[in-house]
């Protein structure tokens, strides 16, 4: 008979490690005046409250991930920044109906259990709820070896928030000659990087050796809850978008009423660094405004007179500019021009 004794662990699955990672995320995201601040973290269901003061509260809910940037992370070994990247991409949709972030989870699937690495994910995760004042309620850990290759991991995150049933955006809120304000992106955000890695290849670059590139493809994505909740409250915004992949047009139209279109001037849009380098390696402007952001992170619509009561709510890396604006027709939008690459 064969004595040879079987485990888990021989087999790749180490559940001692998973559990020290849950402490860890218990521990460090914890401790205010002595207390757990999430003390659900590690058990099989996150319970949290639904705010007070809401008279008809909705439930909007959000899913998303950060793509092959992980693999960017993977090649500069850094990965701080992915975990704000991974809130900001749920959350950030979010506030486009108008709900307030209110919890977040996240589901990390990794080859083999490396805490070093877990741990930096997992304190950008927190920051990026900081930013976005939700709390990260729980969430799940699966070591996975034979599904990944050495090394290799992917992150999901989910996001759930709350609105008052009489204050969700609808498109019957955007009205004719409406104001199509850009806000600014801090950069590609979390879309787009399978054509970035792809250029990156056929050119031959290494990002390690690249001081610009290094410093611009992991930076974390814009966070827009804070100012555009504000403006939410105020009643200063009559719509709103944020630009992911398929880039501006196939975004904001997603937003536009039948019968009207978001004429949207490209001359007037600000562009990054980042967009010209590599429209300048090879990527046409079709493909460009197709698959990134191009600098515009958000699109706001708003009532023209309050363009100025808008604008002061952003700091000044982030303050909205007019692209368009709302007229009839029926194409949903229209790009007028081309976008400055120079």
């Amino acid at each position: 008979m064969n004595k040879k004794k079987f485990t888990y662990k021989k087999s790749g699955v180490n559940i001692n490690a998973a559990d020290n990672f849950v402490n860890f995320i218990s521990n460090v995201s914890s401790k205010k005046k002595g207390k757990k601040k999430f003390s659900n973290i590690g058990g099989f269901g996150s319970i949290t409250s639904i705010p007070q003061g809401i008279n008809r509260p909705q439930i909007v809910a959000c899913t998303d991930g950060v793509g092959t940037k992980i693999e960017i992370a993977n090649t500069l070994n850094k990965y701080d920044t992915i975990g704000i990247d991974l809130v900001a991409m749920s959350v950030n949709d979010l506030i486009v109906q108008g709900a307030r972030p209110l919890l977040f989870l996240d589901y990390i699937s990794i080859n083999k259990i490396n805490l070093k690495k877990l741990k930096s994910i997992i304190k950008g995760i927190l920051k990026g709820c900081k930013i976005s004042g939700c709390e990260l309620v729980g969430g799940e850990t699966a070591e996975m070896p034979g599904t990944y290759d050495k090394g290799k991991f992917d992150i999901a995150g989910f996001a759930v928030g709350v609105i008052d049933k009489k204050k969700i955006l609808t498109k019957k809120k955007i009205k004719k000659n409406n104001l199509i304000l850009a806000v600014p992106s801090s950069g590609l955000h979390s879309n787009g990087f399978s054509l970035v890695r792809h250029v990156l290849n056929q050119r031959k670059i290494n990002i390690k050796k690249n001081k610009f590139l290094k410093s611009e493809l992991l930076k974390p994505t814009k966070i827009y809850v804070d100012e555009v909740l504000k403006l939410i409250n105020k009643n200063l915004i009559n719509g709103c978008a944020n630009i992911t992949g398929g880039g501006l047009s196939d975004n904001i139209k997603r937003i536009i009423p039948d019968k009207m279109v978001a004429d949207i001037n490209l001359n007037h849009i600000k562009t990054l660094s980042i967009f010209k380098w590599l429209k300048k390696n090879g990527i046409s402007e079709k493909e460009m405004l197709k698959t990134f952001n191009c600098g515009v992170g958000f699109c706001l619509i708003i009532n023209p007179k309050n363009l100025k009561k808008v604008t002061k709510y952003f700091s000044r890396y982030h303050k909205p500019y007019v692209i368009g604006k709302i007229s009839k027709g029926i194409n949903k939008v229209k790009l007028n021009g081309s976008i400055n690459w120079s």
